[in-house]
C-alpha cells in the first residue's frame, strides 16, 4: 500500500537526517531579536505623540491629499499607457522617421530626471510666455498650473517607459505568428489586434503594474511645485502643528495602503492572464510523492 504524505508537513519537515542548521537558526533568532528591540524603541519613543496618527489618517485635509494622489497617478498612467503604445508602435514600424521619433521621445522623457521635468513644465512660461492665434492669446501661466505641469512630467516620463515595456512585448512574439497571419490574409492592424497582442500582454502586464505602484509613489515629487498631494497636505499640517514624524507616518501609512491593495490586484489580473495550465499547476502545488 502507498502512503501519501500531505505536501505542507513535507515542506515543512526536513528529510531524516538532514543535520541541524545552527547558523540559520542562531541568524534567524539575532534577526528576530533586532527587529523586537527597534519596535521597542520605537514604541517607547516619548517624543512622538503616536495617538495622533490615526486622528489624522481620517482628516479630511489628508482624505483630500489622498483622492487627489489617485488621480493624478490614474491620470497620468493612462495617459502614459495610451502614448506609451504610440510610441512603441511608431518604434516597431518600418518607417524610419517614426522610429527616429520614438527613439528621440524615449531618449529625452527617460533619460532627464523626474524632478526636472516638473521644474522644466512648472516654469514653461518663462520659455513660452503666451500661447494662441492672431489676437486671442492665453498666458501660459493661466493654462499651465502646479496640477497640470505634473500631470504632464509624470505622463510623459510613464509614456517614455511604457513605450518600451510595449515595444519589448511585442518583439517578444516570435516573428513566424506574423508571417502565418500574413498568409492568411489579415492585414497588418488586424495582426496586431488579434494575434500579436493577445500573446505580448501577458508580457507587457507584469511591469506595467509595477510601473503604476511606482507612478503613486513618483507622485509624491509633485510637492515641490505645491501641488495639493498627499505628501503636500501632510507637511503643510506639520508646518502649523509641528508633529512632522507623525504627519510623516500618516503619510507612509496611507502609501502603504494605496501599494498594497495595487499589488494585490495586480497578482489577480496576472493569474487571470496566466495560461490555463500554469495557472492550475500553480494551485495544485507541488507533485505528492508515493
Amino acid at each position: 500500500m502507498a502512503f501519501f504524505a500531505h505536501p505542507v508537513s513535507m515542506a515543512i519537515a526536513p528529510p531524516v537526517g538532514t543535520p541541524i542548521r545552527w547558523g540559520q537558526i542562531t541568524s534567524g533568532a539575532v534577526a528576530i531579536l533586532a527587529v523586537v528591540l527597534m519596535i521597542t524603541m520605537i514604541a517607547g519613543n516619548q517624543s512622538v505623540q503616536w495617538g495622533e496618527i490615526p486622528r489624522y489618517m481620517v482628516d479630511p485635509v489628508i482624505l483630500d491629499g489622498v483622492v487627489l494622489t489617485l488621480q493624478l497617478t490614474a491620470g497620468a498612467m493612462v495617459f502614459g499607457i495610451v502614448v506609451g503604445c504610440i510610441v512603441a508602435m511608431m518604434a516597431t514600424s518600418q518607417n524610419i522617421v517614426f522610429k527616429a521619433i520614438a527613439v528621440a521621445f524615449v531618449w529625452w522623457f527617460r533619460g532627464v530626471p523626474l524632478i526636472v521635468q516638473i521644474f522644466f513644465w512648472f516654469n514653461i512660461a518663462l520659455f513660452i510666455p503666451m500661447v494662441g492665434v492672431g489676437d486671442y492669446q492665453i498666458s501660459i501661466n493661466e493654462l499651465v498650473t502646479p496640477a497640470l505641469a505634473g500631470f504632464l512630467a509624470l505622463g510623459l516620463h510613464e509614456a517614455a517607459n511604457m513605450s518600451e515595456i510595449v515595444r519589448g512585448g511585442l518583439t517578444a512574439v516570435d516573428g513566424g505568428q506574423r508571417e502565418a497571419a500574413s498568409s492568411l490574409g489579415l492585414r497588418p492592424l488586424q495582426t496586431l489586434r488579434t494575434v500579436v497582442l493577445p500573446q505580448a500582454i501577458r508580457l507587457i502586464v507584469p511591469p506595467t503594474g509595477n510601473q503604476a505602484i511606482g507612478m503613486l509613489k513618483a507622485s509624491a515629487i509633485v510637492s515641490v511645485i505645491g501641488m495639493q498631494d498627499l505628501l503636500t497636505q501632510a507637511q503643510a499640517i506639520y508646518a502649523r502643528n509641528f508633529l512632522v514624524i507623525e504627519l510623516l507616518c500618516v503619510a507612509s501609512l496611507w502609501y502603504l495602503l494605496i501599494t498594497s491593495v495595487a499589488s494585490i490586484g495586480q497578482h489577480f489580473l496576472e493569474m487571470r492572464l496566466a495560461p490555463k495550465g500554469r495557472t492550475a499547476n500553480a494551485q495544485k502545488g507541488p507533485p505528492r510523492r508515493a
